[in-house]
C-alpha cells in the first residue's frame, strides 16, 4: 500500500486580524483560529497572501507566527508563510517558524525580479538546507509574475526530503496534474494542494490532497463539505457544493482588489466577531462594495450579521 501525505484536506489561508493601528488584534485572531478549528478544517496556514504578509515587517510576521502557533496549541497543524524576495530573509523566517514550533513553512517564490530556473531552484534549495522543517512550495504566478514550473518542483522534491508539498495557486488544472504525475509516482507522500477553491474537486480526482481556499475563512463548511463528500462518493452533495464554490469565485472574489479586505468583511458577515482593518497601501472595502458583498452573501445563504452590526 502506498504511503499517503500526512497533510491532506482543507487548509485555510487565514486572514490576519488587525486593530485600527495596524497591529495584531490578538483577541480577534484568537476568535478566528477557534472558529476555524471548530469548523473542522484540517490545518491552518498563516501569513499567506490572504494574511497580508507582504505589507508587514519581518518582526510583525514573527509576532503573528508566534501568536498563531501558541493559540492553536497543537489542535491543528500550523503552516507559516516564510516567502520573501530575499533568500536570506526567507531562511531567517523559516528558521524562526521552526524554532517557534510550526509544523511546516510555506514559501512563496521571489517576486519583482524574474529568476532563471537554476536561480529559482537554488533559492528553494538554500532554504531547504537551512531547516529540517517541512517546506511547501507556494506557486502563485499571478502574484509573483513567475511560475515555479512542475519540473523545478519535481527536481526539488527529488533532492530534498523536507520539500514536502506544493500549493498550486493557478487558474488551470494542468500544472497541478503535472506535479501529481511527475512527483507522486516517486514520492506518494508529497502533498499537492490547489490554491483556488473551484479546483479542489479536480485536484482530488487527479490524486491530489486538498486545497488552500480563501473562502474557508468565511464558509469553511463548503470546501470541508466537498472534501468529505468526495471521500464518501456523495455525488449529489459534490455537485451542489461545487456550483456554490463557482459562484463565490466568480462573484465574491472579483469585487475589489486586493481581495483580503473582501474576505475580512465576509468573515464578519458570517458571524465571527473581528475588526476588518487592513494594512496600507490596501484600504477598507467601500460602503458601496460592502453592501454589494452582503447582498451576495445573503443570496448564497452565507450571511449572519453579528448582533449590533
Amino acid at each position: 500500500m502506498k504511503q499517503r501525505s500526512a497533510l491532506q484536506g482543507i487548509i485555510p489561508p487565514v486572514i490576519t486580524v488587525l486593530d485600527e493601528h495596524g497591529q495584531l488584534d490578538t483577541a480577534g485572531m484568537g476568535r478566528m483560529i477557534d472558529y476555524l478549528t471548530e469548523a473542522g478544517v484540517h490545518g491552518l496556514f498563516f501569513l499567506g497572501s490572504a494574511g497580508e504578509f507582504f505589507h508587514m515587517s519581518a518582526e510583525q510576521r514573527k509576532q503573528v507566527a508566534e501568536y498563531a502557533i501558541r493559540h492553536t496549541n497543537g489542535r491543528l497543524p500550523v503552516l507559516i508563510g516564510t516567502g520573501s524576495s530575499r533568500t536570506d530573509e526567507a531562511i531567517e523566517l523559516s528558521r524562526h517558524a521552526e524554532s517557534a514550533g510550526a509544523d511546516a513553512a510555506v514559501v512563496l517564490n521571489p517576486y519583482a525580479a524574474k529568476l532563471s530556473d537554476e536561480q529559482l531552484y537554488r533559492h528553494y534549495a538554500d532554504i531547504a538546507e537551512s531547516v529540517s522543517l517541512p517546506i511547501y512550495i507556494y506557486n502563485y504566478p499571478g502574484l509573483t509574475g513567475q511560475e515555479v514550473k512542475p519540473s523545478i518542483v519535481a527536481a526539488l522534491a527529488a533532492a530534498y526530503p523536507n520539500i514536502a508539498g506544493v500549493k498550486q495557486t493557478v487558474q488551470q488544472i494542468e500544472p497541478i496534474l503535472e506535479v501529481i504525475r511527475d512527483v507522486k509516482g516517486q514520492r506518494p507522500e508529497f502533498a499537492v494542494f490547489a490554491g483556488y477553491d473551484h479546483l479542489l474537486l479536480e485536484t482530488l480526482i487527479a490524486g491530489g490532497d486538498g486545497a488552500v481556499p480563501a473562502s474557508a475563512n468565511f464558509a469553511p463548511h463548503l470546501t470541508c463539505g466537498l472534501y468529505e463528500a468526495y471521500r464518501r462518493s456523495d455525488l449529489a452533495a459534490i455537485a451542489g457544493i461545487q456550483r456554490k464554490l463557482f459562484r463565490i469565485v466568480t462573484e465574491v472574489y472579483p469585487l475589489d482588489s486586493p481581495f483580503f479586505h473582501t474576505i475580512k468583511e465576509a468573515v464578519r458577515a458570517s458571524g465571527v466577531d473581528i475588526p476588518t482593518h487592513v494594512l496600507p497601501p490596501a484600504r477598507p472595502l467601500s460602503p458601496e462594495l460592502r453592501r454589494e458583498l452582503l447582498q451576495l452573501l445573503e443570496r448564497h445563504e452565507l450571511k449572519r450579521i453579528l448582533q449590533g452590526s
